[in-house]
């Protein structure tokens, strides 16, 4: 793929043809041995480094924006003083597949860039110009051979350039290797997994032994065409929409039971995300036992004159904290033969606000979001518009 981009993009073929060492490594154009001065007058050597999006021909496309990382340490002019003219931040970031960048440079011509060519060769001009006034014998143009990388292991379909857009690939990096479990595909399940799909984690079971049925199709993301409402199973229809992202999703058409439990074990997290009281408890149980850390998700709306009161709770258990889901009843456990859901009421929006922040805390355990709180449990009312936290680890 890394290959098709360069081969039939002319400014990157471009650079690559005239001996510049021009590499893709996931969805990021890399371009090595530039030739720059230190603060020191020391000659050096970094790398220019910039997110490339190719079009749907495979061609790169129009740069989006005039900034550029490098790596290496600041660029100097003759006379040791940095070259201001193009100082944007300095700040280490991972941008992912193993890329480290230490600065960003700014520095846009009249009209911006056409392409990756003259936004390369821009830079290069500029700061390794006092490094080549040195000594003439040194220059970008090495003509060596060097191998493009793809994340060929990746479980997603086509390159993230959204998280390579928005800089954030070293820390989507959290989720690789994980194994996740959504068991309950209703409306809040399918959300969750709408979520989940777009990130690297390996591998994504979905545990369900329902119908998608035609009422399903108005609380779940997406848009159902009305063949898919005869009979197919939940799990089997979120696998076909979802593989077309993400390569790494399992269908399990079956109710959660420790007898199934070999055939989706190991999980490293798990959302829970069904109604019956008494078979979540079983869940809970089983889940607890096995030390295998998660989220449960649920809802409660009733019907007033004036307008729908919606509750939205999200209760979190880890190896290191479960106590308070039983000495404070934080979940609802109901009898046997109890099934709200066939009678709760349902709505698209709520399913996907108590999906997301389920998510949200998910990605709080693994890193990707900053938690100053560390709750375990929180409750939205829709009515007041209030989130409350409450079970914090210590």
């Amino acid at each position: 793929m890394s290959q098709l981009v360069i081969n039939h993009s002319p400014d990157l073929k471009k650079l690559r043809d005239e001996g510049y060492e021009v590499r893709i490594i996931g969805s990021h154009l890399v371009v090595d041995s530039i030739p720059y001065l230190n603060s020191t007058k020391n000659l050096m050597f970094g790398k220019f480094i910039t997110d490339i999006v190719p079009d749907q021909t495979g061609k790169a496309s129009k740069p989006r924006t005039h900034v550029i990382h490098f790596q290496g340490d600041y660029p100097s002019n003759l006379d040791g003083r940095p070259i201001e003219k193009i100082r944007h931040n300095s700040t280490t970031r991972n941008l992912g597949s193993g890329l480290m960048v230490n600065h960003s440079f700014s520095n846009k011509p009249a009209g911006g860039f056409e392409n990756n060519y003259d936004k390369v060769i821009h830079y290069i001009n500029i700061v390794s110009a006092p490094a080549m006034a040195i000594n003439p014998d040194v220059t970008p143009q090495t003509y060596k051979p060097v191998q493009s990388m793809v994340e060929e292991n990746s479980p997603l379909c086509y390159l993230d350039t959204n998280a390579s857009r928005a800089e954030i690939g070293g820390l989507m990096e959290v989720f690789k290797n994980l194994r996740i479990g959504i068991i309950g595909l209703g409306g809040t399940g399918s959300y969750i997994l709408d979520s989940v799909a777009k990130t690297p984690v390996k591998e994504i079971h979905l545990i369900d032994g329902d119908i998608f049925l035609q009422h399903n199709a108005f609380r779940s993301p997406g848009a159902a065409s009305i063949e898919d409402l005869y009979g197919m199973p939940k799990v089997n229809y979120y696998k076909r929409m979802y593989s077309s992202m993400h390569q790494g999703i399992f269908s399990h058409n079956f109710y959660f039971d420790r007898a199934r439990l070999n055939s989706v074990l190991p999980l490293d997290f798990v959302f829970l995300s069904i109604d019956n009281g008494f078979e979540k408890k079983k869940i809970i149980n089983i889940l607890e036992e096995l030390g295998i850390s998660f989220i449960d998700v649920g809802m409660g709306v009733e019907y007033n004159p004036k307008g729908l009161i919606a509750t939205i709770r999200t209760t979190a258990s880890t190896k290191t904290m479960r106590s308070h889901i039983k000495e404070k009843n934080r979940i609802s456990f109901g009898k046997e033969d109890e099934d709200e859901y066939s009678s709760n009421i349902q709505i698209d929006d709520l399913n996907a606000i108590n999906a997301k922040l389920a998510v949200i805390k998910w990605k709080k355990f693994c890193g990707f979001y900053l938690d100053d709180e560390l709750e375990y449990h929180s409750v939205f009312n829709i009515n007041s518009n209030i989130l409350l936290s409450d079970d914090f680890e210590t």
